[in-house]
């Protein structure tokens, strides 16, 4: 019974933590002094410019967790995901498959867009930050659900073609808060780059597929 109890206090607890901190979030979004404090706390140089801390309706929501889980919140969340997903460009070539080598190549590059490179520096995708894609390497992160076998379990149908090309495009469109960067919404990644970690995850003669 005092095992119950105490388990019911920490659950409070976290629940109160969670609140106060969804609550301090809001009031620094609108606090002159905090975002004074941000602007002077930050400096552009190369390409890195202070647009990069000002925040769009999808961040600003993701930023309030309380509101974010709330009845209210589901339906903004909603209406997030709808833009972002009407934001999504298919291919303009039609081609949705590239070169999955390339796309390796592109999965394990973490470079780019970083103060020191240059505005013409190819940006790299970084998934293995976050996924396990090739079964062959044994240094990934687990933030994200394992890519391999991707096709493999999930077959190649157009559907499945055109829901990864959105989700690596703009996986917010799926999920208003995911963790997933927006890559084609922010330039990280361009049309050709998409087509070939397509192909990574989607090609038969992928090592993802083997």
């Amino acid at each position: 019974m005092k095992n119950i109890k105490f388990l019911l206090a920490l659950s409070t607890l976290a629940l109160t933590m969670f609140a106060m901190q969804g609550s301090a979030l809001a009031q620094q979004a609108n606090d002159p002094k905090f975002n004074k404090m941000m602007k002077d706390g930050f400096r552009a140089d190369g390409i890195a410019g202070l647009d990069r801390i000002d925040q769009d309706a999808t961040q600003k929501f993701c930023s309030d967790p309380v509101f974010a889980s709330s009845k209210q919140g589901e339906k903004m969340r909603e209406k997030i995901q709808k833009i972002n997903m009407d934001g999504i460009k298919q291919p303009s070539d039609g081609k949705y498959i590239g070169d999955w080598k390339k796309g390796e190549a592109i999965a394990q590059s973490g470079r780019g867009a970083t103060w020191t490179d240059k505005a013409d520096t190819p940006v790299g995708g970084g998934c293995y930050n976050c996924h396990q894609i090739d079964p062959k390497e044994i240094s990934y992160g687990n933030i994200g659900p394992s890519l391999t076998g991707y096709a493999k379990l999930r077959g190649y149908s157009q559907e499945i073609v055109t829901y990864t090309w959105n989700r690596i495009n703009n996986s917010k469109a799926y999920n208003a808060c995911s963790n997933m960067p927006r890559f084609a919404h922010f330039k990280l990644l361009n049309e050709q780059q998409i087509q070939d970690v397509m192909a990574l995850l989607l090609d038969p003669a992928s090592p993802v597929n083997q």
